[in-house]
């Protein structure tokens, strides 16, 4: 891993010299008063007016700065098929975790309740498509790591009641942020982390001692036959975890070769 990041210091550091070289391009190109020059009355030879505002058809005039205008307020409902607005994703969210539930699941991090994955516009009924008075539902999804269950119960927003009530094994959507700290906090603490620490200690000379000192992406791993050790053969059943960690403001650093089961609160190398 430490030889990961060495290698990707001189391409973020050439990566940087050229977005730099190319963000003074665009502001040489769009630098108010350059535009139209040739129409200020200047000639070859002459010096253009330094005035800003000197270009044709601002008669002289500094011209305003632009204002930008607030965003409209959002409604507290939207309507057919507008993206739910934030009091909507609460609401439904409290009404979708019912006390049942909560006390019944466990969290990422071993804490009471499931553990919130997200909540999107859910599809209307096939009779239902192009109706304008179609009702507007949302689909709610929470993890269980109590049992390793997918939760999606489906709220109607007009009635405000839950319609659709549904549990699945072996199904394992997008990680959530909370998720990928989660794991990223297991890898740190564990010893096959060492890696991951001493190329943050490399890159910024600073002790690694927690996720939010991170940049992270990862991916659901699913076990496949033969492609890892026995440690890891319930991924898929499990939530499992490959981190692909980046120092803020620095380079990316390769863990692939770790996997992280959030279930059993485990981390192993996969073979080869």
């Amino acid at each position: 891993m430490r030889n990961t990041v060495h290698r990707h210091l001189g391409k973020v550091v050439a990566g940087t010299a050229i977005a730099v070289a190319g963000t003074a391009v665009m502001v040489a190109v769009t630098l108010p008063g350059t535009a139209g020059a040739d129409d200020s009355g200047a000639r070859a030879g002459q010096a253009a007016p330094q005035e800003a505002g000197s270009a044709a058809g601002t008669g002289g005039r500094a011209v305003s700065p632009g204002v930008v205008e607030a965003a409209p307020a959002e409604g507290e409902k939207g309507e057919g098929r507008d993206p739910l607005t934030d009091d909507e994703l609460k609401r439904v969210e409290k009404i979708a975790l019912s006390k049942q539930l909560f006390r019944s699941s466990e969290s990422v991090d071993g804490d009471r309740g499931p553990q919130r994955l997200g909540v999107d516009l859910a599809e209307p009924e096939a009779d239902e498509a192009g109706r304008p008075d179609a009702p507007r539902r949302a689909d709610v999804t929470f993890y269980d790591y109590r049992d390793d269950t997918l939760v999606t119960r489906t709220v109607d927003l007009g009635t405000g009641k839950v319609v659709h009530s549904d549990t699945q094994h072996g199904v394992q959507p997008p990680l959530s942020r909370a998720e990928k700290a989660e794991a990223a906090a297991l890898l740190i603490a564990d010893p096959l982390g060492s890696g991951l620490k001493a190329d943050y200690r490399d890159a910024t000379g600073k002790a690694l001692t927690g996720p939010d000192q991170l940049q992270l992406s990862g991916a659901v791993y699913r076990a496949a036959p033969g492609a890892q050790p026995a440690a890891l053969d319930r991924c898929g059943e499990h939530r499992c975890v490959r981190l692909f960690p980046k120092v803020k403001n620095g380079p990316w650093v390769d863990a692939r070769s770790l996997v992280i089961d959030l279930s059993a609160r485990k981390v192993a190398r996969l073979d080869g």
